[in-house]
């Protein structure tokens, strides 16, 4: 946009409400009379004594059966978190001293913590400076006769390419295990799509979260995981559930009985209440999403012609969601100019910001103590280049007009600067 429309844009905006979205907002998507008509409904049928807030209910039981439904799958099991989840996908791998587990360096830290937690290696991979997932060239460089998992994280909305990392597993087979099994991390990622199906059809088994922040949520906390391998779903609810497989509905499905004691579990349940709450928001995903992809496509239209931003990328056969928008910086404003920007953007704009992520070893010394002597500079490097700027489905398009205008105010003065 031409200089005076921008500052037509900011002069209105500093005239009116107080600037209302965080960096990351902490409520992802949002409830309506239909999400808090169920949980109250749940909760007033949960005052029956030979009811209460029971576990296998038919809330959690359809939950899980339409989670399954809209991603494709055979099965999903419903679990209290996403960082719950990633415990249980490394868990099921029953890992052995030596055993590896590549893990993107860009990433939350959770998928990290959840293989140093069974006593696994991390092995780091780069990421696509596309995309921010996983580099299957680089994957296939760090597998080693000790892989025996990929988790790949569909970072920050866009779904990684599933496809190449099962083909990398196949023709790398552990010794004793067979193909490493590649497991999905798409806390940020529900609804995504790949080559024509949903995020969490493809791998050994997704994890999803429905944290407050996330594209639906189940008042708050909560999560998901999906798989289409019947011997692992049973192993799956016996570590949610105590070590025993109580579902009598699996042994009809299943055609075999859950066994009574399957070894060590714990308690990773989700409640009654949420689940509720979550098939109502899992009924009004789509359009929930559906706000957030204008809005992206908007931003990308304000914004392509500035030529020190690199904005994100959709491949053509995946189906990107936006948790976060993703932008980079030129390599040569990576680290101190990019700061500026950032800063520039709150100080002057009252726009915050995130950096989403770099490399998870920079900012936990738990992850670089377990990792030592591994290095990503590519990654490094992007971490040094990113800024995702506020998105939301309910932000008004004024807002994120003002958003655009701030950022090229800013890139502009920087350019200025330099």
């Amino acid at each position: 946009m031409d200089k005076a429309r921008r500052q037509q844009i900011l002069q209105q905006q500093s005239l009116t409400k107080p600037w209302p979205w965080p960096g990351e907002p902490m409520l992802g998507g949002w409830y309506t009379e239909e999400e808090i008509e169920a949980v109250v409904a749940t909760i007033r049928d949960s005052m029956d004594p030979e009811t209460g807030f029971g576990f296998f209910c038919e809330e959690i039981t359809n939950f899980e059966q339409a989670f399954a439904d809209y991603c494709g799958t055979n099965y999903a099991v419903s679990i209290t978190n996403a960082g719950a989840g990633l415990d249980l996908a490394v868990m099921a791998l029953d890992l052995e001293p030596g055993d590896e587990v590549i893990v993107p360096a860009i990433n939350f830290k959770a998928a990290h913590y959840a293989v140093i937690g069974q006593g696994g290696q991390v092995v780091l991979c780069e990421v696509d400076p596309q995309t921010l997932n996983a580099d299957p060239a680089d994957v296939e460089k760090r597998m080693t006769a000790n892989t025996r998992a990929i988790i790949v994280t569909h970072m920050n909305g866009l779904s990684a390419p599933m496809d190449d990392f099962q083909q990398i597993a196949e023709r790398h087979p552990h010794p004793q295990y067979g193909p490493p099994k590649v497991i999905g991390d798409a806390a940020r990622c529900c609804g995504g799509g790949y080559k024509g199906t949903k995020v969490g059809k493809k791998g050994w088994m997704t994890v999803f979260s429905f944290h407050t922040m996330k594209m639906m949520t189940t008042l708050g906390e909560g999560g998901m995981i999906t798989t289409d391998d019947p011997d692992l779903l049973l192993r799956l609810r016996a570590l949610r559930q105590w070590g025993v497989e109580m579902s009598e509905d699996l042994e009809v499905a299943l055609g075999k009985r859950g066994a009574e004691d399957m070894g060590w579990g714990s308690n990773y349940k989700m409640t009654r209440i949420q689940a509720a709450a979550g098939l109502v928001q899992l009924r009004r995903l789509d359009e929930m999403i559906a706000p957030r992809v204008k809005l992206a496509n908007q931003r990308t239209e304000m914004l392509k012609h500035i030529p020190e931003l690199t904005l994100p990328y959709e491949p053509p056969d995946c189906e990107h969601v936006y948790y976060l928008y993703n932008i980079l910086v030129p390599k040569e404003w990576a680290g101190e100019k990019r700061d500026r920007v950032i800063q520039t953007l709150k100080d002057d704009y009252g726009v915050d910001t995130v950096v989403a992520n770099r490399p998870a070893y920079q900012d936990f010394a738990f992850i670089a103590n377990h990792t030592q002597g591994q290095r990503t500079p590519l990654s490094e490097e992007l971490g040094a280049r990113l800024f995702n700027p506020p998105i939301h489905p309910q932000m008004p398009e004024e807002d994120n007009e003002y958003i655009c205008a701030a950022i090229e105010e800013t890139i502009e003065r920087v350019r200025e600067e330099s």
